[in-house]
């Protein structure tokens, strides 16, 4: 049951079926006087919902027509058709540049398919395609073609929906592949996994698009004039995982074990985002890996943070001002309930168009930029205090003579006195028994040493 109410559906927008008119380079459907033409080098899967009667048709030398019931194809027999003109050629347009990693071309709907209704939440540009999690659903009675390419070694999915079968489990998903139809559906290097069990942690988990992120953000980009939008505030946001820049606010929340992302969600909808005053301001609230730092070096490792992005419709100097304040009723909640939420902090970095700057509010600060601050704080307040007290007299500092080496070098060099002539006489300090002691010395007392420089044997001859 979690995992049900927690299920997010995403279903593919483009399709290739024959009575879709943008699929045709005339942009209607081919009628009785047209000559139908596939290009025989593109592969195809094409999904007939009805009769048609034609001059002629070129099919792909490698495709397949999936035809419903009571569809089919006639050859025209040159009666009058009302809605045909005199006819001509009409091809059918190439579909091999559909990428998966598009974000305008999927949308969320609700498990019955119907488009989900709009709100005020919407989700990060790397969100809108599917994530690890999700289900996708493919249209039934639809045919499509798709470009699979990733960075990814494998894109994980809950489940796959494919002309109304549901495949939510591995060896299902296995066996689809194996069919004719998924080669002609699924083409590029990318390798579709089903696993069959949504996000297993009540806090949330992450998307897992950030190595397509790039090529999410290429494809958002093309759709949109390869630029994004001139931002009305100097210095906009960079929210982790979305493509351009924002106005608005941004809240990183560190949180706890018992921090459940679907009821705070809830909790945030119903109290703050239904006030009249917040009417046009959306939020995008998911979990992210934030990539940590060390001296403003980025690390390999990165921590979980919950991320709220908000951003409103104002513009001019009050772009970004209704979400601004919003994040502070979100960082005052937290505040005071943060604890019972499972929120052991909170920072908030806002953005609006209402300053010179481009950034107002808290700003986050590293926990190593302060250590380091601090550090240098009390080293400086230290090296006073040894200062101050050095020169009230009531410190003293132990002299150090460090040798220099050109002193050394003179005693080196330095020559010997000429006058010193003398030698060391080795009875020299020799000191009578007893002075050790502290004893007088009597006086009978007779000390006898030998002289080196006398010869005994000299004397007698």
């Amino acid at each position: 049951l979690p995992a049900a109410t927690t299920a997010v559906y995403k279903q593919w927008i483009p399709n290739t079926n024959f009575e879709t008119a943008s699929n045709w380079d005339k942009g209607r459907v081919p009628c009785a006087s047209d000559v139908v033409h596939f290009e025989k080098d593109k592969v195809v899967s094409v999904f007939v919902r009805s009769p048609h009667a034609l001059t002629d048709m070129y099919l792909p030398l490698n495709g397949e027509l999936v035809l419903a019931a009571g569809a089919g194809f006639t050859a025209f027999d040159g009666s009058w058709d009302p809605g045909c003109d005199s006819g001509g050629t009409v091809r059918f347009t190439d579909a091999e540049h559909h990428a998966w990693f598009d974000p305008t071309l999927w949308q969320d709907v609700l498990p019955s398919g119907e488009p989900k209704p709009s709100g005020p939440i919407f989700s990060v540009d790397e969100e809108r395609v599917p994530c690890r999690y999700d289900d996708v659903v493919f249209q039934p009675e639809t045919s499509f073609r798709v470009n699979i390419d990733s960075s990814q070694p494998v894109i994980h999915l809950r489940s796959i929906s494919v002309m109304g079968q549901e495949m939510s489990t591995p060896a299902s998903w296995a066996g689809y592949l194996g069919g004719p139809s998924a080669p002609l559906q699924f083409h590029g290097n990318g390798t579709l996994q089903v696993t069959g069990t949504g996000c297993p942690d009540k806090s949330g988990c992450a998307c897992g698009n950030v190595l397509d992120g790039p090529r999410i953000c290429a494809a958002l980009l093309r759709a949109s004039g390869r630029q994004c939008p001139e931002p009305a505030c100097q210095s906009p946001l960079q929210p982790l995982g979305h493509c351009c820049a924002v106005c608005g606010a941004t809240i990183s929340l560190d949180f706890t074990p018992d921090f459940d992302l679907q009821n705070y969600q809830d909790r945030l909808v119903q109290e703050l985002l239904s006030q009249p005053k917040y009417a046009g301001v959306q939020m995008a609230i998911s979990k992210v890996h934030k990539a940590q730092t060390f001296l403003g070096i980025l690390s390999r490792s990165s921590t979980p943070q919950i991320q709220i992005v908000l951003i409103d419709d104002r513009a001019g100097v009050q772009a970004g001002t209704a979400a601004e304040q919003l994040a502070a009723d979100i960082m005052e909640n937290v505040a005071q309930h943060g604890e019972a939420l499972g929120i052991s902090s909170g920072k908030m970095e806002v953005a609006t168009g209402s300053t010179a700057s481009g950034q107002v509010g808290s700003h986050p600060v590293s926990r190593i930029t302060v250590g380091t601050v601090m550090g240098l704080l009390f080293s400086l307040l230290f090296l006073g205090g040894i200062l101050f007290l050095y020169r009230k007299g009531k410190l003293r500092l132990p002299a150090l003579y460090l040798p220099r080496p050109w002193d050394r070098m003179e005693e080196l060099v330095s020559p010997a006195p000429s006058s010193d002539k003398g030698f060391d006489n080795p009875m020299f300090n020799v000191e009578p028994p007893g002075a050790d002691l502290g004893e007088e010395t009597p006086k009978d007392l007779q000390v006898f040493y030998l002289n080196p420089l006398y010869d005994a044997s000299e004397t007698e001859t």
